[in-house]
Protein backbone atom coordinates (compact mmCIF):
# COMPACT_ATOMS: atom_id res chain seq x y z
CA UNK A 1 0.00 0.00 0.00
CA UNK A 2 1.31 3.22 -1.21
CA UNK A 3 0.17 6.12 0.64
CA UNK A 4 -0.35 9.68 -0.17
CA UNK A 5 1.96 12.08 2.51
CA UNK A 6 -0.47 15.18 2.32
CA UNK A 7 1.12 18.54 3.29
CA UNK A 8 -0.94 22.01 2.78
CA UNK A 9 0.11 24.25 3.90
CA UNK A 10 -1.81 26.92 6.27
CA UNK A 11 -0.87 29.80 8.54
CA UNK A 12 -2.40 31.22 11.62
CA UNK A 13 -1.84 35.01 13.30
CA UNK A 14 -2.01 34.50 17.44
CA UNK A 15 -1.62 37.56 19.84
CA UNK A 16 -0.21 37.08 22.68
CA UNK A 17 1.28 40.11 24.83
CA UNK A 18 1.11 42.64 22.09
CA UNK A 19 2.91 40.45 20.10
CA UNK A 20 1.88 39.45 16.68
CA UNK A 21 3.00 35.16 16.67
CA UNK A 22 2.32 33.22 13.59
CA UNK A 23 1.69 29.65 13.76
CA UNK A 24 2.26 27.95 10.39
CA UNK A 25 3.12 24.77 8.54
CA UNK A 26 4.08 22.22 6.93
CA UNK A 27 7.32 24.13 6.03
CA UNK A 28 9.93 23.44 4.40
CA UNK A 29 13.71 23.04 4.97
CA UNK A 30 14.41 26.00 3.22
CA UNK A 31 12.16 28.32 5.26
CA UNK A 32 13.64 27.17 8.66
CA UNK A 33 16.90 27.53 7.31
CA UNK A 34 16.25 31.30 7.77
CA UNK A 35 15.02 31.39 11.17
CA UNK A 36 16.34 31.60 14.14
CA UNK A 37 15.70 28.72 17.31
CA UNK A 38 14.87 30.20 20.55
CA UNK A 39 17.51 29.42 23.35
CA UNK A 40 14.71 28.15 25.54
CA UNK A 41 13.99 25.19 23.04
CA UNK A 42 16.61 22.82 24.33
CA UNK A 43 14.07 20.00 26.17
CA UNK A 44 15.34 17.36 23.38
CA UNK A 45 19.13 18.63 22.58
CA UNK A 46 20.77 22.15 21.94
CA UNK A 47 18.49 24.67 19.99
CA UNK A 48 21.34 24.49 17.16
CA UNK A 49 21.27 20.39 17.10
CA UNK A 50 17.68 21.01 16.82
CA UNK A 51 16.67 23.08 14.29
CA UNK A 52 19.16 20.86 11.96
CA UNK A 53 16.98 17.94 13.27
CA UNK A 54 14.01 19.76 12.05
CA UNK A 55 15.61 20.85 8.70
CA UNK A 56 16.40 17.24 7.93
CA UNK A 57 12.94 15.81 8.90
CA UNK A 58 11.16 18.66 6.75
CA UNK A 59 13.47 16.72 3.94
CA UNK A 60 11.79 13.75 4.32
CA UNK A 61 8.68 12.36 2.73
CA UNK A 62 6.56 12.19 5.21
CA UNK A 63 8.70 14.54 7.51
CA UNK A 64 6.54 17.32 8.71
CA UNK A 65 6.86 20.27 10.80
CA UNK A 66 4.35 23.12 12.04
CA UNK A 67 5.73 25.88 13.75
CA UNK A 68 5.30 28.86 15.71
CA UNK A 69 7.32 31.71 15.35
CA UNK A 70 7.56 35.66 16.91
CA UNK A 71 8.78 37.39 13.82
CA UNK A 72 12.44 35.09 12.28
CA UNK A 73 12.48 33.50 15.81
CA UNK A 74 10.83 29.58 15.99
CA UNK A 75 9.39 29.68 19.64
CA UNK A 76 7.70 26.57 19.35
CA UNK A 77 7.60 23.40 17.05
CA UNK A 78 5.50 20.04 16.81
CA UNK A 79 7.18 17.19 14.02
CA UNK A 80 5.81 14.84 12.65
CA UNK A 81 7.88 11.75 10.53
CA UNK A 82 8.31 7.91 10.51
CA UNK A 83 9.05 6.05 13.80
CA UNK A 84 13.03 5.61 14.19
CA UNK A 85 14.44 2.06 12.65
CA UNK A 86 15.85 1.34 16.10
CA UNK A 87 11.91 1.63 17.97
CA UNK A 88 9.57 -0.54 18.82
CA UNK A 89 6.94 0.83 16.20
CA UNK A 90 9.00 0.78 13.25
CA UNK A 91 8.39 -2.41 13.01
CA UNK A 92 6.83 -3.89 10.75
CA UNK A 93 6.76 -1.12 8.87
CA UNK A 94 3.84 0.54 8.26
CA UNK A 95 3.61 3.36 5.95
CA UNK A 96 0.44 4.85 7.35
CA UNK A 97 1.89 5.07 11.09
CA UNK A 98 3.52 8.62 11.74
CA UNK A 99 4.98 9.36 14.80
CA UNK A 100 4.22 12.96 16.96
CA UNK A 101 7.98 13.11 17.60
CA UNK A 102 8.37 16.23 19.66
CA UNK A 103 6.32 19.04 20.67
CA UNK A 104 7.95 22.58 22.43
CA UNK A 105 7.20 25.70 23.19
CA UNK A 106 9.61 28.44 24.78
CA UNK A 107 9.02 29.08 28.11
CA UNK A 108 8.61 32.96 27.57
CA UNK A 109 6.07 32.01 24.79
CA UNK A 110 3.42 29.65 27.21
CA UNK A 111 -0.15 31.08 28.12
CA UNK A 112 -0.48 31.19 24.62
CA UNK A 113 -2.06 27.86 23.74
CA UNK A 114 0.28 27.26 21.24
CA UNK A 115 0.41 23.95 21.83
CA UNK A 116 -2.59 23.62 20.52
CA UNK A 117 -2.46 26.02 17.72
CA UNK A 118 0.46 23.85 16.90
CA UNK A 119 -1.69 20.26 16.97
CA UNK A 120 -4.67 22.23 14.98
CA UNK A 121 -3.03 23.17 12.16
CA UNK A 122 -1.01 20.18 11.89
CA UNK A 123 -4.37 18.11 11.36
CA UNK A 124 -6.28 20.90 9.72
CA UNK A 125 -7.77 20.04 6.18
CA UNK A 126 -8.31 16.18 6.41
CA UNK A 127 -4.18 15.87 5.74
CA UNK A 128 -3.56 13.33 8.44
CA UNK A 129 -7.06 11.19 7.82
CA UNK A 130 -5.16 8.94 6.24
CA UNK A 131 -2.82 7.85 8.52
CA UNK A 132 -2.57 6.32 12.01
CA UNK A 133 -1.17 9.27 14.13
CA UNK A 134 0.98 8.30 17.83
CA UNK A 135 2.71 10.14 20.16
CA UNK A 136 4.89 8.20 23.37
CA UNK A 137 5.00 10.30 25.96
CA UNK A 138 7.80 10.07 28.51
CA UNK A 139 8.37 11.91 31.77
CA UNK A 140 11.86 12.33 31.56
CA UNK A 141 11.34 14.73 28.79
CA UNK A 142 9.05 17.00 30.38
CA UNK A 143 9.90 20.16 31.51
CA UNK A 144 8.42 19.60 35.61
CA UNK A 145 10.74 21.98 36.94
CA UNK A 146 9.99 25.34 34.20
CA UNK A 147 6.13 24.54 34.23
CA UNK A 148 5.94 23.75 38.71
CA UNK A 149 3.53 20.86 37.61
CA UNK A 150 4.05 17.37 39.42
CA UNK A 151 4.56 14.11 37.07
CA UNK A 152 0.85 13.51 36.95
CA UNK A 153 -0.56 17.25 36.90
CA UNK A 154 1.90 16.84 33.77
CA UNK A 155 0.88 13.96 32.37
CA UNK A 156 -2.91 15.42 32.47
CA UNK A 157 -2.06 18.14 30.88
CA UNK A 158 -0.14 16.35 27.60
CA UNK A 159 -3.67 14.26 27.62
CA UNK A 160 -5.57 17.14 27.75
CA UNK A 161 -3.64 18.80 24.58
CA UNK A 162 -3.42 16.06 22.52
CA UNK A 163 -7.13 15.16 22.98
CA UNK A 164 -7.60 18.73 21.38
CA UNK A 165 -7.14 17.20 18.11
CA UNK A 166 -8.94 13.75 19.03
CA UNK A 167 -5.77 11.33 20.16
CA UNK A 168 -6.90 9.33 23.22
CA UNK A 169 -4.95 7.28 25.10
CA UNK A 170 -3.88 3.33 24.21
CA UNK A 171 -3.12 0.11 26.06
CA UNK A 172 0.33 -1.17 25.35
CA UNK A 173 2.98 -3.57 26.48
CA UNK A 174 5.77 -1.50 25.38
CA UNK A 175 8.53 -1.96 28.44
CA UNK A 176 10.05 1.76 28.12
CA UNK A 177 6.22 3.50 28.43
CA UNK A 178 5.49 0.94 30.76
CA UNK A 179 8.78 1.27 32.80
CA UNK A 180 6.78 4.57 34.97
CA UNK A 181 3.68 5.17 35.09
CA UNK A 182 3.07 8.18 34.01
CA UNK A 183 4.31 7.32 30.50
CA UNK A 184 1.99 6.82 27.95
CA UNK A 185 0.41 6.21 24.30
CA UNK A 186 -1.41 8.68 22.78
CA UNK A 187 -3.12 7.42 19.28
CA UNK A 188 -5.84 9.14 16.45
CA UNK A 189 -6.83 6.89 13.45
CA UNK A 190 -7.46 8.88 10.94
CA UNK A 191 -11.01 7.97 8.95
CA UNK A 192 -9.20 6.42 5.97
CA UNK A 193 -7.09 3.94 7.64
CA UNK A 194 -8.24 0.79 6.26
CA UNK A 195 -9.13 -1.74 9.09
CA UNK A 196 -5.84 -4.04 8.62
CA UNK A 197 -3.58 -1.20 9.24
CA UNK A 198 -5.38 -0.68 12.24
CA UNK A 199 -5.15 -4.24 12.93
CA UNK A 200 -1.25 -4.55 12.54
CA UNK A 201 -1.16 -1.45 14.70
CA UNK A 202 -2.61 -3.46 17.70
CA UNK A 203 0.00 -5.90 16.64
CA UNK A 204 3.26 -3.67 17.21
CA UNK A 205 1.06 -2.23 20.48
CA UNK A 206 0.99 -5.84 22.25
CA UNK A 207 4.06 -7.72 21.39
CA UNK A 208 4.48 -9.63 24.51
CA UNK A 209 0.93 -11.18 24.62
CA UNK A 210 1.50 -14.22 24.37
CA UNK A 211 4.53 -14.69 26.39
CA UNK A 212 2.54 -15.36 29.16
Amino acid sequence: MSVLHRKLYARRNISFQGKALIVEGPVEAAHLQELHMHPGLKAFRRPDEQKEALVEIATLPEGRIILARDQNTIVGYVTFHYPDEMETWSSPSMEDLIELGAIEVAKDYRGAGLGKHLLRLAFSAGQLENVIVFTTEYYWHWDLEGSGLSVWEYRRMMEALMQTVDMVWYATDDPEICSHPANCLMVRVGKEVPLSSVEQFDRVRFRRRFMY
